[in-house]
């Protein structure tokens, strides 16, 4: 007896009825993004496995455990994104969008890392990306911030905190480097497997360690911010300037070293407390190397990345639903003359009235039934068709949400009659 088939572990299925909060997300952020002048961009969903290598880091937690990596049939080593940012500096660069050019620009769709599953942390999940090249001082930095506030308050969520930090450049960073290793080598015998292993590729990881025992040894390591290099320094501070001028109020975070290693400057998150474990909703940063380091010109770069499995949960915990949809119309046909007559009849209703949903029940079925069909559809109006109505050009009006009385209507008055009751 063959097993029922499943989803694979992590990757879940998203039903209707769970939609409409994803649909408001996406609408809202869909139509901020043009209002600050951004446009969208796609890319594909598997890349070749080095990008992501050179890009994010061959000793970080994404490449060494978490990326999905094969090899295909004409024997490329390809990789599901764990990520948009990599990809959308490949096509960048491939499709000669660098050159002497500024753009701002935004993504949205599935990311995949095999992670243990749990709640706001999957296998398939998916993010809205925003990034912009061409833009050297943290005047940007900024406006990313302000985009992203201002979608928080048009979710109308609060209560969301925003940590910052500074990463210098790779330079000042290699002199913080050494220290951080002298500091945690004398303390080697205190460290976890993973500190272990990040002590010798990237010891900055150490500071973003989720492990409490290390909690103590991490809060007593150098602080990168005062080892940053004067220009990294003045766009911190100027960055800090524009956040409050713009009514940002924020932390400066010195552990926030983000789990990329192409960060650069700035690094920030936007955290919740009503989420558990799983706090971060939106992260980002500068990464003004890795245009070059993908082979394209010297290009400033800076972006950010949500969740939006996480958003959505953190608008249930808020108790923040999706707003109504489009007023609606069910169609009762009762009676083969009806039948024929309703299809061409919603038709026209569709054409007269954009952004109305018309929906027309099909499969037979009782009048009664029909009409407990139409209540449930969560239609404002129930549009009545039967063998008499059609014999006399009109059609039945009832209000499914209200007391009002059944109306007749003839057929060429019936966009305009809709339209009248529905607004």
């Amino acid at each position: 007896m063959s097993r029922t088939l499943q989803a694979v572990r992590g990757m879940n299925d998203l039903l209707p009825a769970a939609l409409p909060l994803w649909q408001f997300v996406e609408r809202q952020a869909r139509e901020l993004f043009a209002a600050y002048g951004y446009q969208e961009m796609r890319v594909p969903l598997v890349e070749h496995a080095d990008l992501f290598q050179r890009s994010i880091g061959e000793q970080t937690d994404i490449v060494e455990k978490e990326m999905y990596t094969f090899e295909d049939r004409g024997g490329d080593r390809l990789s599901l994104r764990p990520e948009a940012t990599a990809g959308l500096v490949r096509a960048a660069i491939e499709n000669g969008l660098l050159h002497n050019q500024r753009h701002r620009l935004w993504t949205s769709g599935p990311m995949f890392r095999h992670e243990r599953p749990q709640q706001g942390r999957y296998r398939q999940f998916h993010q809205i990306d925003c990034e912009a090249f061409g833009y050297e001082g943290p005047d940007i930095d900024a406006e990313m911030i302000l985009l992203s506030a201002r979608l928080w308050q048009r979710l109308g969520l609060g209560g969301l905190r925003l940590r910052i930090n500074s990463l210098g450049t790779p330079e000042s960073r290699r002199e913080y480097r050494a220290q951080l290793v002298d500091y945690f080598t004398r303390h080697r015998d205190q460290l976890d497997a993973d500190s272990l292993r990040r002590l010798d590729g990237n010891p900055l990881r150490i500071l973003d360690s989720k492990n409490p025992a290390l909690a103590a040894i991490v809060a007593g390591a150098p602080a990168l911010t005062e080892h940053l290099d004067p220009a990294s320094r003045e766009h911190f501070e100027r960055f800090q300037q524009l956040l409050a001028a713009g009514g940002i109020d924020f932390t400066i975070d010195q552990r926030l070293v983000r789990g990329l290693d192409y960060y650069s400057r700035t690094v920030f998150e936007w955290t919740t407390t009503a989420l558990g474990a799983q706090d971060a909703v939106c992260s980002g940063g500068r990464y003004d190397g890795l245009v070059a380091q993908l082979g394209g010109e010297p290009t400033p770069a800076v972006g950010w990345a949500l969740g939006v499995e996480r958003l959505v949960s953190l608008l249930q915990a808020s108790g923040i639903a999706a707003p109504p949809g489009p007023p609606g119309v069910y169609v009762v046909l009762a009676g083969e003359r009806a039948l024929l007559a309703g299809l061409p009849l919603a038709e026209r209703l569709r054409a007269a009235l954009p952004g109305v949903t018309v929906e027309v029940n099909l499969g037979g079925g009782g009048f009664k039934a029909q009409l407990r069909r139409a209540d449930r559809s969560g239609a404002r109006l129930a549009l009545i068709l039967g063998d008499d109505e059609v014999a006399r050009g009109v059609a039945a009006l009832k209000d499914l949400r209200g007391a009002g009385p059944q109306q007749d209507c003839a057929w060429d008055e019936l966009p305009a009659r809709l339209r009248a009751l529905l607004e």
